[in-house]
C-alpha cells in the first residue's frame, strides 16, 4: 500500500565561508528560495522547506510547482530520503524511486547494456528485474547493435533515449520526478510522453515538479505550490 506522509517538515542546511556577506545573503535567497534564519560566524542556516505537511495515497498524482529555488527539488529529496528532516517527522510505505537526474551513473566507456545494469542498479533495481526489463528497453530505444557499442559513440539523442528508458523502466510505489522532458526531437518526445503515461497509470503515487503547465495538468490530479519553502495544495486554475 502506496502511502507518503510529512507531519510539518523543516529542512535546514548550512552555508558556510560567508564572505561577502550582503551579497551572498542576495543570492542565497536567490539561489535556494530559502530564508537565512541566523549568522554564527562564518555559517549561516538556510531554511528550505518549512513547517510542510500533507498525506498522499495511492492513485495521487502530485503536480509540483513554483519558481526557480522555490524548494521543489529539496522537497523531492526529503521525499525519497535522500535529504533527512531537522524538524518534523515523514511516514513512507511502499518502494520509492527517483527521475532526478538523468542519466547519473551514465559511463560513456561502458555499453548501452553495461549502462542500462549499472543506471538501472543505482535507482536500486536488482538484477533479476534489470534483467526483465533489458527487452522492453531494446524495443523502446530501437538502437539495435548500438547498445552493445560503447555511448561515447552514440548521438546525443541516442543518449536520450538510452537514459529515458531505463528512467521509466521501473514500476515503484512512488515515483517521484523532477524537470525531465524537452529531450529528443519531436517523435522522440511523443514516445516518450506515451511511455510516461503508461508509467504514470502503473505506479501508486506519482510526484512531478515542473514549470511546463500543460504538464503538470496532463500528469496530475493535485496540485502543489512551494513559495520559499512555504508549501499550500491549489487547484489546477493555480496552475
Amino acid at each position: 500500500m502506496a502511502s507518503l506522509k510529512f507531519n510539518a517538515v523543516t529542512v535546514r542546511y548550512p552555508v558556510y565561508n560567508s564572505r561577502g556577506m550582503s551579497l551572498r545573503n542576495h543570492l542565497v535567497r536567490i539561489s535556494t528560495g530559502g530564508s537565512i534564519e541566523r549568522e554564527s560566524g562564518r555559517v549561516q542556516m538556510v531554511t528550505a522547506l518549512q513547517d510542510v505537511s500533507f498525506e498522499l495515497r495511492r492513485g495521487d498524482a502530485v503536480g509540483l510547482v513554483g519558481h526557480n529555488g522555490a524548494g521543489k527539488s529539496t522537497l523531492l529529496r526529503t521525499m525519497a530520503g535522500i535529504y533527512s528532516p531537522t524538524h518534523g517527522t515523514i511516514e513512507r510505505q511502499g518502494r520509492v524511486a527517483t527521475m532526478l537526474e538523468l542519466g547519473a551513473g551514465m559511463d560513456s566507456e561502458l555499453s548501452g547494456y553495461e549502462n542500462i545494469t549499472r543506471m538501472s542498479l543505482l535507482m536500486g533495481e536488482k538484477v533479476a528485474d534489470v534483467r526483465q526489463h533489458i527487452e522492453e528497453i531494446e524495443r523502446f530505444t530501437q538502437l539495435g547493435n548500438f547498445l552493445q557499442m560503447p555511448v561515447r559513440t552514440y548521438s546525443s539523442g541516442m543518449v536520450a533515449r538510452l537514459i529515458f528508458a531505463v528512467a521509466t523502466s521501473t514500476r515503484p510505489d512512488i515515483l517521484l520526478v523532477d524537470e525531465i522532458f524537452g529531450l529528443g526531437d519531436a517523435e522522440f518526445r511523443q514516445h516518450a510522453q506515451e511511455r510516461m503515461e503508461a508509467l504514470v497509470k502503473s505506479v501508486g503515487i506519482f510526484v512531478f515538479a515542473s514549470h511546463s503547465s500543460d504538464m503538470v495538468r496532463l500528469y496530475c490530479n493535485r496540485f502543489f505550490r512551494l513559495e520559499h519553502g512555504h508549501l499550500r495544495e491549489c487547484d489546477a486554475s493555480e496552475v
